[in-house]
């Protein structure tokens, strides 16, 4: 692309940011328009003030709209075959006639922040297929493998009409406490064939899935596979009972064959309307909604703090301290958090 086009095209593209309001977003949004939806989750990733603003404005917007879509969380370690697994698991929801919505996050490069994958070259079929929008995004910092964004964007997809939203996480196999905190259904893909199968997961993980899947399940790999879902199902008797009454299943499936991705499917059906009926569905909502608004909370506080220059100044002579040995780190926290009182009420420190 030569100059002249080249600023044409910035040119073109700074003229639609200004057309870019909350309204016409939502309008957008509410006609299906699946680059308005990309538009408007750029603009909740978007570090720009007067992006924030529009973003904070449509969200506000979008909540009448939201709530009617069933949520999915899929997580597992690299390597279990997540995005073949939903390419599969989506195709039997398209049969169903449900619009997908697939929120993937990708591990995010250490150099430039952005995502280091793609899933929509690694869900090749189902991203060129309609009623479908698939978007990755960079993890970034955020713990648990989720998105900074991604609940919000959960928002904007419901308002765009998405019946079942699939949340791919990293699968760090950590802390994926975050992803569970914003889905009905929490879906653990596990490999068979490693040793001892119930090493190296944590049972935390374990805890919070609604479901195990063993995936590859085909070929010679079919038997070791039916050993560890057995093995899981034993595991997860152990666990104290689920207080919404639901007991977790372990099954295994293949996506290359295809085997239990329609069992799998009707399993979810019967999870939700089982925790519809019993009213857990709309309590576990409304309590993921106090979760969100004490973790953003707690964000704001501490981008406050670390926005205070005079702070920032004395977290570089503290930390001088700490190096030396004449502090304790827990003790410069609190002498830190001190000063930082002194400041907000306008006392030298």
């Amino acid at each position: 692309m030569d100059e002249k086009h080249l600023n044409d095209w910035f040119k073109k593209r700074k003229e639609r940011r200004k057309q870019l309001n909350s309204n016409s977003l939502l309008n957008g949004l509410l006609l299906n328009d699946i680059a308005i939806l990309s538009t408007s989750i750029t603009l909740l990733e978007s570090s720009r003030t007067d992006d924030k603003e529009i973003a904070k404005e449509l969200i506000k917007l979008c909540l009448p709209h939201s709530g009617k879509s069933i949520r999915i969380g899929i997580t597992g370690v690299p390597g279990v075959g997540k995005s073949t697994f939903i390419e599969s698991f989506g195709k039997i929801l398209l049969k169903e006639g449900k619009k997908l919505a697939i929120l993937a996050i990708d591990p995010s490069s250490e150099f430039s922040g952005g995502s280091i994958l793609g899933d929509k070259t690694r869900m090749e079929e189902l991203s060129q297929m309609e009623n479908v929008f698939i978007r990755p995004s960079p993890a970034g910092k955020t713990l648990g493998g989720v998105a900074q964004k991604t609940r919000e964007s959960i928002l904007l997809c419901e308002a765009a009409g998405f019946d079942v939203i699939l949340i791919e996480t990293v699968g760090v196999g950590q802390s994926e406490t975050m992803v569970h905190s914003m889905v009905d259904f929490f879906l653990l893909l596990m490999l068979s064939g490693a040793g001892d199968e119930l090493q190296g997961i944590k049972r935390g993980i374990m805890e919070m899935a609604d479901s195990i899947v063993i995936t590859k399940a085909d070929g010679d790999n079919l038997q070791r596979a039916k050993l560890a879902s057995r093995e899981y199902q034993n595991a997860l008797h152990l666990f104290p009972p689920n207080p919404n009454g639901w007991i977790p299943k372990s099954l295994i499936c293949s996506s290359v064959s295809g085997e239990n991705i329609s069992t799998l499917n009707e399993i979810i059906n019967s999870f939700v309307n089982h925790t519809k009926l019993n009213g857990w569905f709309e309590k576990k909502r409304h309590s993921q909604d106090k979760f969100w608004f004490h973790e953003t909370l707690k964000e704001l506080i501490l981008n406050q703090f670390y926005k205070n220059e005079e702070i920032c100044i004395e977290i570089e002579k503290i930390e001088k301290d700490i190096n030396q040995g004449k502090i304790s780190s827990f003790q410069a926290a609190e002498e830190l958090f001190k000063n930082y009182l002194k400041i907000e009420n306008g006392t030298n420190i």
